[in-house]
C-alpha cells in the first residue's frame, strides 16, 4: 500500500504533498530534516500530517500526488488548514 499525504508547517504557513509506503516514517525524516536538499528541510518548526489517502499501488498514489499538486488540489488541501 502506498499513501498520498499533506504535511503543514504552521511556523512558515507553508503545505508539503508527498506519496510513500511508510507513513509515520517518512514524517519523522521529514521532522529531523534528514532530506537535506529537500522543500520541507528549508523551514524550522514541524510538519504536521493534516491529510493523507491509502492508494493500492504506486502509480496510483503518484497519479493523486500530482492532482494534488494542481491548483484544484491545493485549494482543497488549504481548505483543510
Amino acid at each position: 500500500m502506498y499513501f498520498v499525504y499533506a504535511l503543514y508547517n504552521k511556523r512558515h504557513s507553508k503545505i508539503y504533498i508527498g506519496q510513500t509506503s511508510y507513513l509515520e516514517g517518512r514524517i519523522k525524516l521529514h521532522n529531523d530534516s534528514t532530506f537535506k536538499n529537500n522543500y520541507t528541510s528549508r523551514f524550522d518548526g514541524s510538519w504536521k500530517l493534516i491529510y493523507s489517502e491509502q492508494m493500492r499501488s504506486r502509480n496510483d498514489a503518484l497519479r493523486r500526488e500530482k492532482e494534488l499538486k494542481s491548483h484544484q488540489g491545493r485549494d482543497f488541501v488549504w481548505k483543510i488548514v
